[in-house]
């Protein structure tokens, strides 16, 4: 049997019990007012919730209600994630999946609607242990400097390759998520000889971090907004696109798309590659990890350790290829 693609939360609301209803409205709330996840974040968490609603509609025969999610066993929950599995959902999908409904009924346990402890004594699915992939110094550098030419983007309007050469420049320069940097307003970036050189970024969890902008950042973007046609005001969006609204992240993607085809670099060359870019090569240059971290707004160090093992890859590769005795 195929995986449901998930129940509509808003039916599932209307149309099961209330105690199921008032369950899913506030946890929604809890994760929108308390939580404060991003639009994105939440749009990922009701879709996986609404999948799991949808498995149990097809497992128990029934819309699920209240009491139903109560007496779910662990043998009910690992059906839902043999079903992900045979419907050929990859392993980290699912294991985010999982978090999302453990996440669920943990709420719901805290709120007294429900205790299920089955859900407990089920493991994650084994990730698969990915390297960040960044680009390598000279990539970088060609990537900005080929969307700031021209001559290569004879289609594009000279202020666009300004405005795709900020862009990359400031994702490069301050290692932000792309979606950090197209939600930055123009009063956000410091602009004059007056501001104190600093980015104030709102992150994941609406975590808030200080980055701090180099001078060839501010000269990109300075470059971009004086050809800009559009004027941008202190409260308007930083980058727009062609008709003046905000830029959004497939106009970046396909772009990059396009730049790297040109410049024949790997696939694994994206925006969010230049994030990754930003911190290996920090590291490689001495960066300490900890500071590291906090520019890139971590929450665990573990998660910026794995640039250790990116720069370890680097250097062994390196022994490799130069190192008389290795070539054997």
């Amino acid at each position: 049997m195929a995986l449901s693609d998930g129940l509509d939360l808003e039916s599932v609301t209307s149309k099961t019990d209330p105690g199921l209803a008032a369950a899913i409205k506030d946890w929604r709330q809890f994760h929108e007012n308390e939580r404060r996840d991003s639009p994105h974040t939440l749009s990922a968490y009701l879709r996986d919730l609404g999948a799991f609603l949808g498995f149990l509609n097809d497992h128990l025969g029934k819309r699920p209600e209240l009491e139903d999610l109560a007496d779910l066993k662990a043998a009910d929950f690992r059906a839902w994630m043999a079903r992900r599995a045979g419907a050929g959902y990859h392993n980290n999908s699912t294991a985010r999946a999982l978090s999302v409904v453990r996440g669920f009924f943990r709420f719901l346990d805290r709120r007294g609607f429900l205790h299920n402890p089955a859900i407990a004594v089920i493991r994650s699915p084994k990730r698969p242990h990915v390297l960040p992939r960044p680009l390598q110094e000279v990539e970088a550098a060609e990537l900005i400097d080929a969307a700031a030419d021209t001559r290569l983007n004879p289609d594009v309007p000279p202020w666009v390759a300004n405005r795709d050469a900020a862009l990359f420049t400031l994702l490069y320069g301050c290692g932000l998520r792309i979606s950090e940097a197209l939600g930055m307003n123009v009063a956000d970036l410091p602009l004059d000889h007056s501001a104190d050189g600093f980015l104030t970024i709102l992150g994941k969890g609406r975590k808030e971090r200080r980055v701090p902008v180099l001078p060839v950042v501010v000269q990109a973007i300075g470059d971009y907004l004086e050809a800009c046609p559009f004027s941008p005001g202190p409260g308007d969006p930083l980058f727009l696109g062609i008709r003046g609204k905000r830029l959004q992240a497939g106009v970046v993607q396909k772009r990059t798309r396009q730049l790297r085809t040109l410049l024949m670099l790997p696939e694994t060359a994206t925006p969010h590659a230049l994030r990754h870019s930003f911190a290996t090569h920090l590291l490689s240059n001495g960066g300490d990890l900890r500071a590291i971290q906090e520019l890139l707004g971590h929450a665990s160090l573990s998660t910026t350790q794995r640039y250790t093992e990116v720069d370890t890859e680097r250097l062994q590769s390196v022994y490799r290829a130069a190192h008389p005795r290795a070539r054997g």
